[in-house]
């Protein structure tokens, strides 16, 4: 199953001493792969996205996710985005979002599984108080939906070997 989360409203970007607090400590925010934090970015970024595969199976009827991005016991999977310091030292971590896959409709997460698109997540970054999102992140503060991988739209035929030829979309994003 693929799945792309969409940042946006980034605590770094407002005004203000917590803003110039994230943008002096360097704090970035990253997904969590097991234990480490990847794919981080900093906290006054524009957007911010990350694009994972999960493993789905059905269970006795009911949609079951797992691989090392997925954390959480059957019936309570999640995905962690994670916000630390990055420094010479490393990433020192200080909070976590939890994004809650029982939180997903389940015709959205069905047609993932299905292969029938991407499964995407959006949500804002910045809390009530201005700081880093944290805690169970629930509908409506992230939006859920399933996008349909865009469709090839040259007029170049492929190369003989079967290759697509230059100019073409290999549907990939």
């Amino acid at each position: 199953m693929r799945i792309r989360i969409e940042g946006s409203d980034l605590p770094g970007r407002r005004a203000g001493a917590d803003a110039d607090a994230l943008r002096l400590g360097n704090v970035h925010v990253g997904i969590q792969r097991k234990t480490e934090v990847i794919d981080r970015v900093r906290a006054d970024a524009g957007t911010a996205s990350w694009y994972v595969e999960v493993s789905s199976r059905e269970v006795d009827g009911v949609l079951d996710v797992g691989g090392p991005f997925v954390h959480g016991r059957p019936g309570a999977r999640f995905l962690y985005l994670s916000w630390g310091a990055l420094s010479d030292d490393g990433f020192a971590m200080f909070r976590r979002a939890k994004l809650m896959f029982t939180d997903i409709p389940t015709e959205l997460l069905r047609a993932a599984h299905e292969g029938n698109g991407l499964l995407v997540g959006s949500l804002g970054l910045t809390d009530t108080t201005g700081g880093p999102v944290c805690a169970r992140v629930h509908p409506p503060a992230i939006t859920w939906t399933v996008r349909q991988p865009p469709v090839a739209t040259s007029t170049r035929p492929p190369v003989p070997d079967g290759r697509p030829g230059e100019g073409t979309s290999s549907g990939h994003q």
